[in-house]
């Protein structure tokens, strides 16, 4: 299990990123990070997440706030997309 956790300490120093930044992503709901024996992790499948909100935040300037609010944009359009394509496959059946 340990092997799907990333110690949140050593990314923050790997890829210059505050602390307090991570704990701002997790009060706002957009990861989840789980302590063991006094160890603050995430799991390996919010990455791709957590590089994508490092990056909106040091690269362009964009508040937590603001990051959740492209987030919760991004998952709608997600869901619409899927209404769209789920919509398709019924007109094509149809015909």
């Amino acid at each position: 299990m340990t092997s799907e956790l990333i110690i949140i300490r050593e990314y923050c120093i790997q890829n210059q990123v505050e602390p307090d930044f991570i704990v701002q992503l997790e009060n706002e709901g957009l990861i989840q990070i789980s302590s063991i024996e006094n160890e603050r992790y995430i799991h390996i499948s919010q990455l791709k997440n957590l590089d994508q909100y490092v990056r909106w935040y040091y690269d362009l300037s964009i508040n937590v706030a603001g990051i959740d609010v492209i987030q919760n944009l991004l998952d709608k359009i997600d869901v619409m997309q899927d209404e769209i394509h789920r919509l398709k496959e019924q007109l094509r059946l149809i015909d």
